[in-house]
């Protein structure tokens, strides 16, 4: 649930939908997310100051809360 939910925000943000890739990684108490776009959209992920990425971070904590687990996002460039 958590890679489709970052998918669906990564695509509404970038320019290039199609070079959205997000990487999960799964441990005992935590899932760890990579998320790779293309190289001219990173910026457009993270926006100033981190500000989107740390947005998108708090919506990831919240839709996890559930599932007990803690879920890391990584922006790959």
């Amino acid at each position: 649930m958590e890679k489709e939910l970052v998918e669906y925000i990564a695509k509404s943000l970038v320019d290039d939908p199609g070079g959205v890739a997000v990487n999960v990684i799964e441990g005992e108490k935590s899932t760890i997310l990579e998320l790779k776009v293309a190289e001219a959209d990173i910026g457009k992920v993270i926006g100033k100051h981190g500000r989107i990425a740390k947005a998108v971070r708090t919506i990831l904590s919240a839709a996890s809360s559930k599932s007990g687990k803690r879920v890391v996002l990584e922006i790959l460039d």
